[in-house]
């Protein structure tokens, strides 16, 4: 073996990568023990010590680089929600809601036919929504003007009547890319401030969509309200620091005295719920509103106010976390007890700054300083027109402070006196002479005597934007602005810059986000899938351990094994590196991944063993076993790589987990088969010590087979045909049961603490559903499995709670008089909703999906050996494959006690399947290619039969090693993948006979019908 030690040196820094990466899931997990322990089984207690830590070294990696809690946490192995438990939604952006209000809503009979004609093109597109309005737009009326429907005031600078119809729509788009960016954002912020760990949400690429992830809470309803309130976008008058801080002093006193007589102050406020999370983002402390694009503020106050502000905060942390009290911190709890969580916006000489803010804390600590705020004796020492706001981001280094906002109420009913209604137009520029970017404000005509009214009230002074009750900005007024033009000045990014356009403008351009999908897995049944998933991937693997052992003896299947060992390593270290999340469907890819990794050492031991009967000495069969296996090993992993890659850019949520665990463990599997083998074997071998590659038990298992499988092809085409009569009979007749992912509705998974009768649920439910939902029984008998369609095109944000209510009442007379947050947070193990564009979206996605893979494999197939006969044999084999698993599915559909639901799980073990079957395939084509070169004297159907038969005990051993850890899964892995499982255990096994009886006889008579 050549450059063995470039191999060797890739595998020890490969393994230290690893193991550096898994190095972060073990320190998180034992902080959090200690956190356990330190909290005595109080979650509360946890969270908020916690909290503490998240900015304390946890973890001193060998002296050279230090990490926090919270960024170790960020570095750890994310679990799905399906491992976990919590919630995972799907928003979708309303760009016909904007549409319609850029034109005003229009009453033109051709715009608004236009938006119908696109929303139902928009079913069967992936194209946005303004495109396709675009098109419905020109087919109904090629010579209509698009801008008549848009000459409006907000637009009157990018729009006139002779705009074309493209130019309209472009600034169309542009409004709708900002409107769902600023979605994105203003969502971002609320989950960052709901106190969830580890919370993930990305835009998706289609459709205007948002993906949220909320590991492990339990409140849905609040989730529901929270992603699609309103946005609510206001103005106001401040005070200024030096007016409230003689209040505070009072306050200070007032709890001192508190504290003298009772130990417990902190109870006074706990009517009050608040809680603050850091985000990525950092704003500019104060930047400047001024009518013109000339620098009117003295920036250098402003700027040395911030310094001093942080040079205060290098002081705080220097002694530690804001928790962690040493004596001095203590008396100032003591004397000062507001200031031991809120700092003064003070200086070091102990000065007042002038602005707004009143002071900065922890976000450790901000739920304290509301509790104390809210407290009804501190609240009648503080004026009545003053009210209290945290910055929406940190603003030190770190991002673990707040500022705290003292705004001011100048109205009767304690609104803001402006809100983002009044706002016409916002954009990102650049001033004249200005490095930075600013942000240019247009206000409508009410809103700009407002306008003028508070700042020529306000010169010196700051105003607050708001932005769902946390201060996003807080800019000085320069001068008295009228009619309504302003520029928001300050040391702001152009990402910043756009931001905070795109948030002002958010009041004026309604764009709801409507929940189209959302996915909710109960904590105990998080745990429970962990427990059971865990459990059959440790079976799994002992099996494939004990089965190489025993076929290919002490030695080789030793080798094996640490290979297999290996790649389990090195896929978990990469899986934590690109930052994947591990869900149940990805820990049987894991496994599957695991069988499939044998096939490339099987297919190494048995060409060692063909060169060994051919009389070579043992380091000479090892060497050409290896270079002859090249080509076939790898053919059959790019073959299912193939699929593994189609199913992760059509799949979503846990089935793009599972494709991604598919996709890195082929890749991990060729390395350690191929070269961690031959570096162990080579070892052995130069210190002369015996090898043997097949055990004394299974030497002369299938080793002169001479079956005839040519020439017995038309009886396999009976029974194939057969088999595909009664699948397509089965389907037509009889139907599938199919999943809501391809029908649109809500599926409820609800646990009872007795077994029950499904009749009896389902009429329970009749009456308040209308008609009865289906009800299926899921597991265990005391567990059923609730589906209704009731409402799903109602996208009004109440409809999810109210269908939660409905359950519960028509429940009652088994779950006894409880509450419905007792109802969902104990019965309802998990619950699904798939809107129906999204099921429309998901049955076009497996569409395209399994076409895509059909054509890849075909041309690879053809490019690999040069002969569409091949590419033909293949695919037919993956079509007979496709519909004998679908019959099957259709056939045993509420017979067998388990689901057999046609859903995305589903799509992606068809294409599991394909990917498995192509692979026996390729190396048969492989072995054939192999022996026509080697005896092109013999007739095509000798050579065919030679190869089949050669190779046959290498696809029967792959496809029992492969079938043990399916059948493992299948008993221990639990309910929610149980369908999944059967229908690759059914591909297996029907591709595994389509190998042998299909695609070789295909390509066999097609070339020979060629030929005549």
């Amino acid at each position: 073996m050549q450059n063995k030690g470039v191999v060797r040196l890739f595998t020890i820094l490969f393994a230290l990568v690893c193991l550096y990466q898994l190095s972060f899931t073990f320190v998180a997990r034992n902080v959090e023990k200690n956190a356990a322990e330190a909290s005595g089984g109080d979650q509360l207690k946890e969270v908020h010590y916690l909290d503490s830590i998240s900015s304390e070294t946890v973890y001193n990696f060998l002296g050279i680089r230090k990490y926090n809690y919270k960024e170790v946490k960020q570095r750890e192995l994310n679990l799905g929600l399906d491992l976990k438990g919590g919630m995972n939604v799907t928003l979708e952006i309303s760009v016909v809601d904007l549409v319609r209000a850029l034109s005003n809503y229009s009453q033109d009979s051709t715009f608004n036919a236009a938006i119908k004609l696109a929303q139902e093109k928009q079913k069967n597109s992936q194209e946005g929504f303004v495109a396709l309005f675009g098109e419905a737009y020109e087919e109904i009326d090629p010579n209509a003007k698009l801008a008549a429907n848009f000459l409006t005031p907000e637009l009157k600078d990018r729009i006139t009547f002779s705009s074309s119809n493209k130019d309209v729509l472009d600034v169309i788009k542009e409004e709708a890319d900002a409107a769902i960016k600023n979605s994105f954002n203003i969502l971002r912020s609320r989950i960052d401030r709901f106190g969830v760990a580890q919370p993930n949400i990305q835009m998706l690429a289609q459709r205007g969509r948002i993906l949220v992830e909320l590991p492990g809470v339990k409140d849905k309803s609040r989730v529901r309200n929270l992603l699609q309130g309103t946005a609510s976008l206001e103005f106001w008058e401040t005070f200024e620091n030096e007016e409230v801080y003689p209040y505070f002093l009072e306050i200070n006193e007032l709890l001192k005295e508190r504290q003298q007589t009772s130990e417990d102050i902190a109870a006074e406020g706990q009517e009050t719920e608040v809680t603050t999370e850091a985000v990525e983002e950092t704003i500019p402390a104060e930047p400047e509103v001024e009518e013109t694009t000339d620098d009117l503020l003295d920036e250098q106050t402003a700027d040395s106010s911030e310094s001093d502000e942080l040079s205060l905060l290098d002081e705080l942390e220097s002694t530690g976390d804001s928790t962690d009290l040493s004596q001095q911190d203590v008396d100032i709890a003591k004397d000062f007890p507001l200031f031991a969580v809120l700092t003064p916006n003070v200086n070091n000489q102990g000065q007042l700054f002038n602005g707004p803010v009143v002071g900065f804390a922890h976000f450790g600590d901000t739920a304290q300083v509301n509790k104390y705020l809210h407290m009804p004796q501190v609240k009648a020492l503080l004026p009545r027109d003053l009210k209290f706001a945290w910055t929406q981001k940190p603003f030190d280094e770190n991002e673990n402070f707040f500022q705290l906002i003292a705004l001011k109420i100048t109205t009767r009913d304690g609104q803001a006196p402006l809100d983002g209604g009044v706002i016409t137009d916002a954009r990102q520029d650049f001033g004249q002479g200005r490095a930075s970017a600013e942000v240019n404000m247009n206000m409508n005509s009410e809103g700009a005597k407002i306008w003028a009214r508070m700042t020529k009230d306000n010169i010196g002074k700051s105003i607050a934007i708001v932005l769902d009750d946390y201060v996003v900005s807080f800019p000085t007024v320069q001068t008295e602005i009228t009619g309504g033009r302003s520029n928001i000045t300050g040391n702001f990014t152009v990402e910043e810059a756009k931001d905070l356009a795109n948030m002002l403008k958010s009041g004026k351009m309604p764009a709801p986000a409507n929940i189209v999908e959302e996915y909710v897995v109960g904590p105990s049944l998080g745990q429970a899938s962990i427990n059971s998933g865990l459990f059959s991937f440790v079976i799994a693997f002992l099996l494939v351990l004990v089965y190489m052992l025993f076929m290919y003896s002490y030695h080789a299947g030793l080798v094996a094994n640490i290979a297999l060992v290996t790649n389990l390593f090195f896929l978990i270290g990469v899986l934590v590196s690109f930052g994947a999340v591990l869900t149940l469907p990805g820990i049987a890819g894991i496994v599957l991944t695991l069988g499939m990794a044998v096939d490339a050492n099987v297919l190494i031991y048995e060409r060692v063993n063909d060169e060994l009967k051919a009389g070579k000495g043992l380091k000479l069969a090892v060497r050409d076993g290896y270079r002859n296996a090249y080509s076939a090993i790898i053919d059959g992993q790019v073959t299912t790589l193939i699929t593994g890659i189609v199913l992760y850019f059509f799949g979503s949520g846990p089935i793009k987990g599972f494709a991604t665990t598919l996709i890195i463990g082929i890749c991990t599997s060729l390395f350690t088969s191929i070269f961690i083998t031959r570096l162990t074997f080579e070892n052995m071998l130069g210190r002369d010590r015996k090898v043997k590659f097949i055990s004394k038990m299974t030497k002369n298992l299938l080793q002169n087979a001479n079956f005839r499988f040519i020439q017995k092809r038309k009886i396999a085409y009976f029974i194939s045909g057969a088999l595909i009569l009664l699948s397509v009979l089965s389907m037509v007749f009889k139907g599938f049961d199919l999943g809501i992912d391809f029908q649109g509705g809500r599926t409820y998974v609800v646990q009872f603490k007795e077994d029950v009768k499904v009749e009896d649920v389902s009429l329970m439910l009749a009456d308040e559903f209308g008609n009865a939902p289906e009800v299926k029984t899921f597991g265990s008998d005391n567990q059923v499995r609730i589906t209704t369609d009731y409402h799903i095109d109602d996208d009004s944000p109440t409809i999810d709670n109210k269908i939660e209510e409905m359950l519960h009442e028509g429940l009652v007379p088994i779950t006894g008089e409880i509450s419905k947050e007792d109802f969902t947070q104990n019965y309802i193990m998990s619950s699904t909703k798939v809107g129906p564009t999204i099921s429309d979206d998901i049955k076009r996605d497996a569409l395209i999906a399994l076409t895509l893979a059909l054509i890849a494999i075909f041309l690879y197939i053809l490019i690999r050996f040069r002969n569409w006969q091949y590419g033909l044999g293949g695919v037919a084999a993956l079509a007979h494959d496709s519909i004998i698993t679908l019959g099957l599915f259709s056939l045993f559909s509420g017979v067998l006690p388990f689901s057999l639901e046609i859903d995305q799980a589903f799509i992606a073990a068809i294409l599991t399947v394909l990917g498995y079957s192509i692979n026996d395939s390729v190396i048969i084509f492989d072995r054939i290619r192999e022996y026509i070169g080697l005896y092109p004297k013999r007739t095509l159907e000798n050579n065919m039969d030679h190869a089949l038969n050669s190779t046959l005990r290498r696809t029967m051993s792959t496809s029992l090693s492969t079938l043990v850890v399916l059948l493992s899964i299948f008993i221990f892995g639990g309910e929610s993948i149980r369908g999944f499982i059967f229908a690759l255990l059914i591909g297996v096994v029907v591709g595994t006979y389509s190998s042998l009886f299909v695609s070789s006889p295909v390509a066999f008579d097609t070339i020979k019908k060629v030929k005549k």
